[in-house]
């Protein structure tokens, strides 16, 4: 596995770990832990989607960070980068 997929895997690991936090924070909006855990996944998230995109580009639209040229449209597009 390269690093590319490694960087993936991690985002992936990030989303589902949100995902499912945010489905135990609906039911139980005050419990510290399980606030301090989403916390730390969404900071861990950020920080590998920041260097993914610095790396390999956009996965998102609203990443492009190029103002002088809209490069989320460069080949190739996200979902076909193996």
């Amino acid at each position: 596995m390269n690093e590319r997929q490694m960087l993936l895997r991690k985002i992936k690991k990030y989303d589902f770990a949100l995902k499912e936090l945010n489905l135990y924070l609906d039911t139980h909006p005050n419990c510290r832990r399980a606030l301090r855990l989403f916390d730390n996944y969404k900071k861990l998230r950020k920080d590998c989607m920041n260097e993914f995109t610095a790396k390999y580009g956009p996965l998102k639209p609203e990443q492009n960070n190029d103002s002088q040229h809209w490069n989320w449209i460069d080949d190739p597009w996200p979902w076909e980068r193996s």
